[in-house]
């Protein structure tokens, strides 16, 4: 398989950055996209609402499903994920894409700052899962695809935003067990990382993170495909870095995803 065409997927988040990039292929592909994203008003700062990009779905080629939600909500999640296979006649993809990121250690990293991490990064990643395993099961080649990094114990990734860290690793342990619980199902479930960093409003915020050592989005969505394309039954609980996954498909230029060609990349988080 090497299509998406006719493939229903629910994405959490999505608006913008590696999310819209993801879907996009996708679209391009003939793909139903259900884009579930809080932000469905103009934000004063960041660009994109779940209607923007559904009206983008559109135009390149796929079939949109826009609805607000907050993925902390786990009933409005089932709603959502319920509402959208019966739009589109059932679910084939997940895509764990929401999340949440403050870079401060314990002393900097008040009570509300680390529920929004994990209420978003951990409980939305499980709730999402969750809803949409069961129409998963009843899919041709389901998969679960969730944007966290390898399981690195390097006591370096917990030394100035162990908060943060711990929360994505949690995502990462939601990935691993879903791939166990449901190997024999034949659902998929995989974790997708990037090489280096990312130009997204996320990263882009960081103090000190200089844009031209960045990649674009697209380098993620392009990897995102390859794996959401492989035989699920074959391809599970892996932890998929981008530039390699690229590499094994067959990509020698990688020079197309940087922000400022020949520029020494910036590597991303909890790789070593």
């Amino acid at each position: 398989m090497s299509t998406l065409k006719g493939k229903t997927i629910f994405i959490s988040g999505g608006t913008r950055g590696i999310g819209e990039a993801i879907v996009l292929k996708a679209a391009r592909d003939g793909a139903n996209i259900i884009i579930a994203a809080k932000t469905a008003e103009p934000h004063p700062q960041l660009p994109g609402t779940i209607h923007t990009v559904a009206a983008a779905i559109e135009a390149a080629g796929g079939k949109a499903l826009a609805i607000q939600l907050d993925i902390r909500d786990d009933v409005a999640v089932k709603a959502a994920i319920d509402k959208g296979a019966e739009h589109f006649g059932g679910i084939d993809i997940c895509i764990n894409n929401a999340s949440a990121i403050n870079l401060g250690g314990v002393r900097h990293t008040d009570m509300k700052r680390f529920d929004l991490m994990h209420q978003v990064n951990v409980r939305g990643t499980y709730a999402v899962s969750q809803a949409c395993l069961p129409h998963l099961m009843k899919a041709e080649n389901p998969h679960i695809l969730t944007l966290s990094p390898p399981l690195n114990l390097d006591p370096v990734w917990f030394k100035d935003f162990g908060p943060y860290t711990m929360s994505k690793y949690a995502m990462s342990l939601c990935m691993l067990t879903l791939a166990e619980e449901m190997r024999k199902k034949g659902v998929a479930a995989n974790a997708l990382w990037p090489k280096t960093i990312i130009a997204t409003a996320a990263i882009m915020g960081v103090p000190g993170v200089d844009v031209n050592t960045a990649r674009k989005p697209e380098i993620m969505a392009d990897a995102a495909h390859a794996v959401l394309t492989r035989d699920s039954k074959q391809c599970t609980a892996n932890f998929f870095i981008d530039e390699d996954v690229l590499t094994e498909a067959g990509v020698t230029d990688f020079d197309q995803y940087a922000v400022s060609p020949g520029t020494e990349l910036f590597p991303d988080l909890f790789l070593s």
